[in-house]
Protein backbone atom coordinates (compact mmCIF):
# COMPACT_ATOMS: atom_id res chain seq x y z
CA UNK A 1 0.00 0.00 0.00
CA UNK A 2 1.35 3.43 -1.00
CA UNK A 3 1.08 6.90 1.25
CA UNK A 4 -2.16 7.63 -1.04
CA UNK A 5 -4.19 4.56 -0.32
CA UNK A 6 -3.09 3.38 -3.93
CA UNK A 7 -1.79 -0.23 -4.19
CA UNK A 8 1.65 -0.23 -5.51
CA UNK A 9 2.16 -2.78 -8.55
CA UNK A 10 3.30 -5.73 -8.16
CA UNK A 11 6.75 -7.06 -9.58
CA UNK A 12 9.77 -5.01 -10.98
CA UNK A 13 8.91 -1.80 -12.69
CA UNK A 14 10.70 -0.96 -15.20
CA UNK A 15 11.33 2.94 -15.60
CA UNK A 16 11.63 4.93 -19.52
CA UNK A 17 14.44 4.72 -21.66
CA UNK A 18 16.77 7.65 -20.80
CA UNK A 19 17.64 9.95 -23.89
CA UNK A 20 21.27 8.56 -24.26
CA UNK A 21 19.93 5.16 -24.65
CA UNK A 22 17.75 6.48 -27.51
CA UNK A 23 20.67 8.55 -28.86
CA UNK A 24 22.54 5.41 -29.21
CA UNK A 25 19.96 3.12 -30.27
CA UNK A 26 19.11 5.77 -32.96
CA UNK A 27 23.10 5.97 -33.45
CA UNK A 28 22.92 2.49 -34.28
CA UNK A 29 19.78 1.79 -36.54
CA UNK A 30 21.29 4.91 -38.82
CA UNK A 31 24.93 2.48 -39.09
CA UNK A 32 23.04 -0.06 -39.73
CA UNK A 33 21.31 1.48 -42.93
CA UNK A 34 24.91 2.26 -43.79
CA UNK A 35 25.87 -1.37 -43.81
CA UNK A 36 22.90 -2.89 -45.41
CA UNK A 37 23.00 -0.43 -47.81
CA UNK A 38 26.29 0.89 -48.62
CA UNK A 39 27.33 4.78 -49.28
CA UNK A 40 24.15 6.43 -48.89
CA UNK A 41 23.18 9.96 -49.23
CA UNK A 42 21.58 11.62 -46.23
CA UNK A 43 18.39 12.22 -47.86
CA UNK A 44 17.95 7.80 -48.46
CA UNK A 45 19.43 7.83 -45.27
CA UNK A 46 16.38 9.99 -43.54
CA UNK A 47 13.56 7.74 -46.06
CA UNK A 48 15.21 4.56 -45.16
CA UNK A 49 14.79 5.32 -41.45
CA UNK A 50 11.57 7.35 -41.42
CA UNK A 51 12.87 10.62 -39.86
CA UNK A 52 13.87 14.14 -41.80
CA UNK A 53 17.01 15.20 -43.36
CA UNK A 54 17.78 17.18 -39.79
CA UNK A 55 17.38 14.42 -37.44
CA UNK A 56 19.65 12.26 -40.03
CA UNK A 57 22.17 15.53 -39.73
CA UNK A 58 22.50 15.75 -35.92
CA UNK A 59 23.27 11.87 -35.87
CA UNK A 60 25.73 11.90 -38.30
CA UNK A 61 27.66 15.00 -37.87
CA UNK A 62 29.08 13.71 -34.53
CA UNK A 63 30.38 10.85 -36.09
CA UNK A 64 31.97 12.19 -38.95
CA UNK A 65 33.54 14.92 -36.26
CA UNK A 66 34.95 11.43 -34.50
CA UNK A 67 36.77 10.33 -37.65
CA UNK A 68 34.00 7.65 -37.78
CA UNK A 69 32.52 8.38 -40.75
CA UNK A 70 33.44 11.00 -44.24
CA UNK A 71 31.92 12.37 -46.95
CA UNK A 72 32.13 10.68 -50.43
CA UNK A 73 32.83 12.37 -53.64
CA UNK A 74 29.51 14.21 -54.73
CA UNK A 75 26.80 11.87 -57.04
CA UNK A 76 25.33 13.12 -59.97
CA UNK A 77 22.64 15.41 -60.00
CA UNK A 78 19.08 14.16 -61.25
CA UNK A 79 17.48 15.76 -63.84
CA UNK A 80 15.46 18.02 -61.55
CA UNK A 81 18.39 19.83 -60.48
CA UNK A 82 19.38 20.60 -57.01
CA UNK A 83 22.77 20.26 -55.04
CA UNK A 84 25.00 17.04 -55.40
CA UNK A 85 24.10 14.72 -52.58
CA UNK A 86 27.28 13.44 -51.24
CA UNK A 87 27.27 9.58 -49.94
CA UNK A 88 28.53 9.26 -46.28
CA UNK A 89 30.63 6.25 -45.52
CA UNK A 90 33.06 4.52 -43.36
CA UNK A 91 36.12 6.59 -42.81
CA UNK A 92 39.30 4.48 -44.07
CA UNK A 93 41.48 5.53 -41.21
CA UNK A 94 38.85 4.94 -38.63
CA UNK A 95 39.88 2.63 -35.50
CA UNK A 96 39.66 -0.97 -36.67
CA UNK A 97 38.91 -4.15 -35.25
CA UNK A 98 40.97 -6.99 -34.21
CA UNK A 99 39.44 -9.74 -35.92
CA UNK A 100 41.07 -13.88 -34.64
CA UNK A 101 40.51 -16.54 -36.62
CA UNK A 102 41.02 -19.55 -34.19
CA UNK A 103 41.37 -22.97 -35.88
CA UNK A 104 42.56 -26.21 -34.48
CA UNK A 105 45.92 -25.89 -36.29
CA UNK A 106 46.48 -22.24 -36.25
CA UNK A 107 45.32 -18.89 -35.74
CA UNK A 108 44.90 -16.10 -38.19
CA UNK A 109 44.90 -12.55 -37.16
CA UNK A 110 44.06 -9.50 -38.97
CA UNK A 111 42.30 -5.63 -38.77
CA UNK A 112 39.57 -4.98 -40.14
CA UNK A 113 37.98 -1.74 -41.28
CA UNK A 114 34.72 -0.47 -41.05
CA UNK A 115 34.07 -0.52 -44.47
CA UNK A 116 35.29 -4.34 -44.56
CA UNK A 117 38.91 -4.07 -45.92
CA UNK A 118 41.34 -6.27 -44.33
CA UNK A 119 44.87 -5.35 -42.97
CA UNK A 120 47.91 -6.27 -40.82
CA UNK A 121 47.59 -10.32 -41.41
CA UNK A 122 49.56 -12.21 -39.05
CA UNK A 123 48.99 -16.37 -38.91
CA UNK A 124 50.66 -19.06 -37.16
CA UNK A 125 50.95 -22.68 -37.00
CA UNK A 126 50.15 -24.83 -33.89
CA UNK A 127 53.19 -26.86 -33.00
CA UNK A 128 51.33 -30.65 -34.05
CA UNK A 129 53.21 -32.51 -31.22
CA UNK A 130 52.44 -29.93 -28.22
CA UNK A 131 50.71 -31.30 -24.92
CA UNK A 132 50.34 -28.04 -22.92
CA UNK A 133 47.48 -25.64 -23.45
CA UNK A 134 49.99 -22.81 -22.59
CA UNK A 135 52.48 -23.29 -25.27
CA UNK A 136 49.19 -22.44 -27.35
CA UNK A 137 47.58 -19.58 -25.69
CA UNK A 138 51.29 -17.70 -26.11
CA UNK A 139 50.90 -18.72 -29.57
CA UNK A 140 47.50 -17.10 -29.96
CA UNK A 141 48.58 -13.79 -27.54
CA UNK A 142 51.64 -13.15 -29.52
CA UNK A 143 49.79 -13.03 -32.76
CA UNK A 144 47.61 -10.28 -31.36
CA UNK A 145 49.65 -8.52 -29.92
CA UNK A 146 51.79 -8.12 -32.95
CA UNK A 147 48.77 -7.57 -34.97
CA UNK A 148 47.62 -4.84 -32.66
CA UNK A 149 51.07 -3.20 -32.99
CA UNK A 150 50.46 -2.49 -36.57
CA UNK A 151 47.25 -0.64 -35.57
CA UNK A 152 47.70 3.05 -35.83
CA UNK A 153 44.62 3.78 -33.71
CA UNK A 154 43.00 1.72 -30.16
CA UNK A 155 40.52 -0.53 -31.64
CA UNK A 156 37.48 -1.02 -30.94
CA UNK A 157 37.68 -4.54 -29.82
CA UNK A 158 38.33 -8.03 -30.47
CA UNK A 159 36.25 -10.19 -32.24
CA UNK A 160 36.93 -14.17 -32.48
CA UNK A 161 35.59 -16.92 -34.92
CA UNK A 162 36.67 -20.43 -33.26
CA UNK A 163 36.53 -23.99 -34.51
CA UNK A 164 34.59 -25.83 -31.91
CA UNK A 165 31.80 -25.47 -29.53
CA UNK A 166 31.63 -21.52 -27.77
CA UNK A 167 29.98 -21.00 -24.50
CA UNK A 168 29.09 -17.35 -25.95
CA UNK A 169 27.93 -15.93 -22.57
CA UNK A 170 31.43 -16.14 -21.25
CA UNK A 171 33.63 -16.14 -24.32
CA UNK A 172 34.69 -19.90 -23.28
CA UNK A 173 35.45 -22.62 -25.17
CA UNK A 174 33.77 -25.75 -24.62
CA UNK A 175 35.42 -28.64 -26.98
CA UNK A 176 37.49 -28.81 -30.11
CA UNK A 177 37.44 -32.18 -31.49
CA UNK A 178 40.50 -31.68 -33.29
CA UNK A 179 42.31 -29.89 -30.52
CA UNK A 180 41.33 -31.10 -27.01
CA UNK A 181 44.09 -29.07 -25.19
CA UNK A 182 42.07 -26.22 -25.52
CA UNK A 183 38.58 -26.99 -24.11
CA UNK A 184 37.58 -25.29 -20.89
CA UNK A 185 39.88 -22.64 -22.26
CA UNK A 186 37.94 -19.10 -21.29
CA UNK A 187 39.54 -17.52 -24.30
CA UNK A 188 37.59 -14.10 -23.72
CA UNK A 189 38.17 -13.54 -20.77
CA UNK A 190 41.99 -13.71 -20.94
CA UNK A 191 42.00 -11.44 -24.22
CA UNK A 192 39.78 -8.97 -22.00
CA UNK A 193 42.01 -8.80 -19.19
CA UNK A 194 45.47 -8.82 -21.60
CA UNK A 195 45.01 -6.12 -23.77
CA UNK A 196 42.28 -4.05 -21.89
CA UNK A 197 39.79 -4.40 -24.78
CA UNK A 198 36.54 -5.85 -24.90
CA UNK A 199 36.31 -9.21 -26.54
CA UNK A 200 33.86 -11.37 -28.17
CA UNK A 201 34.29 -15.22 -29.19
CA UNK A 202 31.97 -17.39 -30.94
CA UNK A 203 31.36 -20.39 -33.08
CA UNK A 204 33.33 -20.08 -36.68
CA UNK A 205 30.25 -21.00 -38.62
CA UNK A 206 27.84 -18.20 -36.70
CA UNK A 207 31.15 -15.78 -37.91
CA UNK A 208 30.51 -16.69 -41.24
CA UNK A 209 27.29 -15.91 -40.98
CA UNK A 210 27.80 -12.45 -39.42
CA UNK A 211 30.07 -11.69 -41.44
CA UNK A 212 27.79 -12.29 -44.99
CA UNK A 213 25.23 -10.22 -42.59
CA UNK A 214 27.58 -7.27 -42.03
CA UNK A 215 29.72 -7.30 -45.23
CA UNK A 216 28.67 -9.59 -47.95
CA UNK A 217 26.22 -11.63 -49.71
CA UNK A 218 23.79 -11.43 -46.63
CA UNK A 219 23.57 -7.76 -45.98
CA UNK A 220 19.38 -6.87 -45.64
CA UNK A 221 18.47 -10.27 -45.66
CA UNK A 222 15.82 -11.67 -42.70
CA UNK A 223 15.99 -14.94 -43.07
CA UNK A 224 19.14 -17.10 -44.51
CA UNK A 225 21.85 -19.77 -43.44
CA UNK A 226 25.37 -20.75 -43.91
CA UNK A 227 26.91 -23.70 -44.38
CA UNK A 228 30.94 -24.29 -43.88
CA UNK A 229 32.48 -27.98 -45.46
CA UNK A 230 36.10 -28.69 -44.92
CA UNK A 231 37.88 -30.57 -41.98
CA UNK A 232 34.60 -30.09 -40.28
CA UNK A 233 31.50 -29.75 -40.61
CA UNK A 234 29.13 -26.73 -39.25
CA UNK A 235 26.53 -24.07 -40.22
CA UNK A 236 24.53 -20.86 -38.66
CA UNK A 237 20.96 -19.65 -39.43
CA UNK A 238 19.25 -16.48 -39.48
CA UNK A 239 15.96 -15.75 -38.88
CA UNK A 240 14.04 -13.09 -38.97
CA UNK A 241 16.30 -10.82 -38.39
CA UNK A 242 18.29 -12.64 -35.68
CA UNK A 243 21.07 -15.01 -35.36
CA UNK A 244 20.08 -18.62 -33.84
CA UNK A 245 22.87 -19.34 -30.81
CA UNK A 246 20.55 -21.37 -28.38
CA UNK A 247 21.25 -21.35 -24.85
CA UNK A 248 24.73 -20.00 -24.13
CA UNK A 249 25.92 -20.40 -27.71
CA UNK A 250 24.87 -24.31 -27.66
CA UNK A 251 22.49 -24.35 -30.87
CA UNK A 252 23.76 -24.57 -34.46
CA UNK A 253 25.77 -27.61 -34.09
CA UNK A 254 24.81 -28.80 -37.66
CA UNK A 255 27.37 -31.30 -38.14
CA UNK A 256 26.02 -33.69 -35.79
CA UNK A 257 22.60 -33.82 -36.24
CA UNK A 258 21.87 -37.11 -37.69
CA UNK A 259 21.11 -38.17 -41.18
CA UNK A 260 21.57 -42.10 -41.13
CA UNK A 261 20.89 -44.23 -38.09
CA UNK A 262 23.78 -46.22 -37.35
CA UNK A 263 25.76 -44.75 -39.58
CA UNK A 264 29.87 -44.07 -39.24
CA UNK A 265 31.55 -43.04 -35.88
CA UNK A 266 32.04 -39.37 -35.49
CA UNK A 267 34.34 -37.91 -33.84
CA UNK A 268 31.93 -36.60 -31.14
CA UNK A 269 31.80 -40.25 -30.29
CA UNK A 270 27.92 -40.94 -31.57
CA UNK A 271 27.17 -42.37 -35.22
CA UNK A 272 25.50 -41.21 -37.87
CA UNK A 273 26.09 -37.29 -38.05
CA UNK A 274 25.86 -35.16 -40.93
CA UNK A 275 29.63 -34.77 -40.55
CA UNK A 276 30.53 -38.11 -40.91
CA UNK A 277 29.24 -38.34 -44.68
CA UNK A 278 30.31 -34.64 -46.02
CA UNK A 279 33.21 -33.53 -44.92
CA UNK A 280 36.99 -33.96 -46.30
CA UNK A 281 37.43 -37.22 -44.64
CA UNK A 282 35.03 -38.66 -45.68
CA UNK A 283 35.70 -37.47 -49.79
CA UNK A 284 39.13 -38.71 -48.80
CA UNK A 285 38.28 -42.58 -48.06
CA UNK A 286 36.02 -42.69 -51.13
CA UNK A 287 38.07 -41.35 -53.34
CA UNK A 288 40.47 -43.96 -52.52
CA UNK A 289 38.63 -46.76 -52.77
CA UNK A 290 37.22 -46.14 -55.89
CA UNK A 291 41.20 -45.79 -57.30
CA UNK A 292 41.41 -41.86 -57.74
CA UNK A 293 44.85 -40.52 -57.87
CA UNK A 294 46.32 -38.27 -54.76
CA UNK A 295 43.11 -39.36 -52.88
CA UNK A 296 44.87 -38.36 -49.39
CA UNK A 297 44.64 -34.87 -50.37
CA UNK A 298 41.00 -34.56 -52.28
CA UNK A 299 38.94 -31.55 -52.04
CA UNK A 300 36.10 -30.47 -54.25
CA UNK A 301 38.22 -28.44 -56.31
CA UNK A 302 40.17 -31.33 -57.56
CA UNK A 303 37.24 -33.90 -57.85
CA UNK A 304 35.21 -31.29 -60.13
CA UNK A 305 38.94 -31.32 -62.01
CA UNK A 306 38.64 -34.93 -62.45
CA UNK A 307 35.10 -35.43 -63.15
CA UNK A 308 35.44 -32.60 -66.03
CA UNK A 309 38.68 -34.70 -67.54
CA UNK A 310 36.46 -37.54 -67.56
CA UNK A 311 38.20 -39.76 -65.10
CA UNK A 312 36.73 -42.99 -64.46
CA UNK A 313 34.65 -42.48 -60.85
CA UNK A 314 35.55 -38.78 -60.51
CA UNK A 315 31.52 -37.48 -61.08
CA UNK A 316 30.18 -40.46 -60.11
CA UNK A 317 32.22 -39.66 -56.66
CA UNK A 318 30.95 -36.08 -56.64
CA UNK A 319 27.18 -37.06 -57.34
CA UNK A 320 27.16 -38.60 -53.88
CA UNK A 321 29.26 -35.93 -52.33
CA UNK A 322 27.02 -33.27 -53.59
CA UNK A 323 24.17 -35.20 -52.47
CA UNK A 324 25.62 -36.04 -49.03
CA UNK A 325 26.00 -32.15 -48.58
CA UNK A 326 22.77 -31.83 -49.89
CA UNK A 327 20.91 -34.01 -47.20
CA UNK A 328 21.96 -31.80 -44.27
CA UNK A 329 20.88 -28.68 -46.36
CA UNK A 330 17.32 -30.22 -46.73
CA UNK A 331 16.91 -31.38 -43.24
CA UNK A 332 17.66 -27.80 -42.27
CA UNK A 333 15.14 -26.09 -45.06
CA UNK A 334 12.19 -28.37 -44.19
CA UNK A 335 12.89 -27.83 -40.28
CA UNK A 336 13.77 -23.52 -40.34
CA UNK A 337 12.85 -22.49 -43.59
CA UNK A 338 15.48 -20.25 -44.25
CA UNK A 339 15.21 -20.95 -48.18
CA UNK A 340 18.53 -18.66 -49.10
CA UNK A 341 22.07 -20.75 -48.36
CA UNK A 342 25.21 -19.41 -48.17
CA UNK A 343 27.99 -22.40 -48.43
CA UNK A 344 31.40 -22.08 -47.46
CA UNK A 345 34.58 -23.82 -47.26
CA UNK A 346 35.77 -26.33 -49.54
CA UNK A 347 32.50 -26.92 -51.58
CA UNK A 348 33.42 -23.23 -52.96
CA UNK A 349 36.51 -24.53 -54.27
CA UNK A 350 34.57 -27.02 -56.60
CA UNK A 351 32.84 -24.28 -58.52
CA UNK A 352 29.20 -23.86 -60.50
CA UNK A 353 29.52 -27.49 -60.98
CA UNK A 354 29.46 -28.71 -57.49
CA UNK A 355 27.20 -25.59 -56.37
CA UNK A 356 24.30 -26.99 -59.50
CA UNK A 357 24.91 -30.64 -58.12
CA UNK A 358 24.35 -29.43 -54.21
CA UNK A 359 21.17 -27.61 -55.88
CA UNK A 360 20.17 -29.96 -57.83
CA UNK A 361 19.70 -33.11 -55.01
CA UNK A 362 18.26 -30.45 -52.33
CA UNK A 363 15.37 -29.67 -54.94
CA UNK A 364 15.10 -33.32 -55.21
CA UNK A 365 14.75 -34.11 -51.29
CA UNK A 366 12.49 -30.62 -50.67
CA UNK A 367 9.03 -30.92 -52.38
CA UNK A 368 7.44 -27.57 -53.15
CA UNK A 369 6.35 -25.46 -50.56
CA UNK A 370 5.23 -21.30 -49.47
CA UNK A 371 8.20 -19.44 -49.33
CA UNK A 372 9.53 -19.22 -52.73
CA UNK A 373 12.36 -20.87 -54.19
CA UNK A 374 15.40 -22.45 -52.36
CA UNK A 375 18.40 -20.24 -53.71
CA UNK A 376 21.81 -21.56 -52.85
CA UNK A 377 25.46 -19.30 -53.61
CA UNK A 378 28.55 -19.65 -52.83
CA UNK A 379 30.78 -17.61 -50.23
CA UNK A 380 34.20 -17.32 -49.74
CA UNK A 381 36.93 -20.63 -49.66
CA UNK A 382 39.33 -18.32 -47.96
CA UNK A 383 39.43 -16.82 -44.52
CA UNK A 384 38.56 -13.76 -45.31
CA UNK A 385 34.53 -14.25 -44.53
CA UNK A 386 35.52 -15.78 -41.36
CA UNK A 387 37.67 -12.82 -40.38
CA UNK A 388 34.95 -10.20 -41.67
CA UNK A 389 32.54 -12.49 -39.05
CA UNK A 390 34.86 -12.00 -36.57
CA UNK A 391 34.65 -8.30 -36.85
CA UNK A 392 30.76 -8.23 -37.84
CA UNK A 393 30.95 -9.86 -33.90
CA UNK A 394 31.93 -6.38 -32.27
CA UNK A 395 30.12 -4.91 -35.06
CA UNK A 396 27.07 -5.75 -33.31
CA UNK A 397 27.84 -4.92 -29.87
CA UNK A 398 28.66 -1.27 -31.24
CA UNK A 399 25.53 -1.37 -32.77
CA UNK A 400 23.15 -2.63 -29.93
CA UNK A 401 22.28 -4.99 -32.45
CA UNK A 402 21.00 -8.10 -30.93
CA UNK A 403 22.11 -11.40 -32.49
Amino acid sequence: MMTDGSVRPRGRTRGLISSSAIGLANRGRVLQVLFDLGPTSRAELARHVGVNRATITGIIQPLIDQGLLVDGDPLPSKESGGKPAKPVWFAKDAAPIAAVLLMHDCVHCCLVSLDGSITAEVSAAFPPDTDRVEALARIIFDSIRQTLSLSHRAPLGIGVAAGGMIDTDSGSIVAVNLAPLLAGFPLGAELSSRFGLAAHVDHHPRALLVGDRWFGIGRGKRNFAVIYTGEVLGGALFLDGRLYRGQAGAGGELGHTFVQVDGMLCRCGRRGCWETIATLGWLRREAEQVGLSSAETMDSSRLVALADGGVRGAAELLGRYAHNVAVGIANLQQTMAPNFFVLHGDVVGGGPRMLEAIAAHVRELVPWRPGGDIELVMGDLEDRAALRGAAGLVVSELLHFTL
